[in-house]
């Protein structure tokens, strides 16, 4: 993290001369530090917003990403910015600080949804927090741009009724798999594994995970005894983050007739944040109907 820091610094100090530049055409610059805030800034402005989004490869660990002078640029430029908070993006914070600009809004998800650094930060899969920042970034969007105050309502609304088959699944499999016991190799999905009332294990093993140390030896045996055993309907892990334990514990699972599920902490390409969504609980809607072997 220090070496990151110092490299955000360093593209700082040779940017300085070129943190002028705006958005063509008069839109509103925004940068969202993950793609699918910027999938929802580009539902709520429309064509009178200009979004770049710094994470947007769905195929590379989002824990690994080193800033350059582009990302740089743009985040100086922007008039609005929107991130996850809680620790999971922290250098956002260090490249805000320094490229200061006035008037900009910065919209933070963790503080919206009242997050704070040790919560779990993917706070995209809970789901209150998109339209809390939705509704953050009409307001923005109206303050930057009063004239067509109306219509960044109007693109508001529309985005929280899209929400709705999101809702209607949630509660469908929640109502009918609440409290069965599920698994997981860290807790990205862990937020929408609790709206939908499953009962998750390991939740020891899976913090480890997340917080990059080596998981006990205790935690991997007590894992691999829950998957052996078939203690759990299904396990979720992360395509984007893997390692030779999770590896070993995912084919473990498909060798003991456990249920995979792979989510993402990036959106697909060419998927919108509500089909994301709607595709992961897809997914998981089929692994809890299979066959309990």
């Amino acid at each position: 993290m220090r070496m990151l820091i110092a490299a955000v610094t360093a593209c700082i100090l040779v940017l300085a001369p070129a943190l002028t530049a705006g958005a063509a055409d008069g839109k509103i610059a925004v940068v969202a530090a993950e793609n699918f805030y910027g999938d929802v800034a580009g539902q709520i402005g429309g064509d009178r917003v200009s979004v770049s989004s710094i994470i947007s490869n769905p195929d590379t660990d989002p824990h690994l990403f080193e800033t350059s002078p582009s990302v740089v640029r743009d985040v100086a430029a922007a008039q609005v910015v929107v991130y996850n908070g809680a620790d999971y993006d922290p250098w956002m914070e260090k490249m805000l600080s320094a490229t200061g600009k006035p008037g900009r809004a910065v919209i933070i998800a963790a503080a919206l949804t009242h997050k704070k650094s040790g919560d779990n930060p993917h706070l995209w899969y809970d789901p209150p927090t998109m339209p809390a920042v939705a509704t953050a970034l009409a307001a923005a969007f109206s303050a930057a741009d009063p004239a067509h105050k109306d219509d960044y309502g109007k693109r508001l609304a529309a985005f929280l009724a899209s929400l709705e088959p999101l809702r209607q699944e949630i509660a469908a499999i929640r109502a009918k798999y609440a409290g069965v016991p599920v698994t997981a190799s860290e807790p990205v999905f862990g937020y929408m594994a609790g709206a939908l009332g499953l009962k998750m294990h390991n939740e020891s093993f899976q913090l480890a995970v997340m917080n990059d140390t080596e998981p006990s030896a205790s935690d991997v045996a007590a894992f691999e005894r829950d998957l052996k055993r078939r203690k759990v309907r299904l396990m979720f892990y992360n395509t984007q983050a893997t390692d030779n334990v999770v590896t070993h514990l995912v084919d473990l699972a498909r060798a003991s007739h456990v249920a995979v599920v792979g989510v993402t902490e990036t959106c697909p390409p060419n998927l919108s944040y509500q089909n994301w969504m709607l595709s992961e609980l897809d997914a998981t809607q089929k692994a809890l109907a299979g066959p309990v072997q």
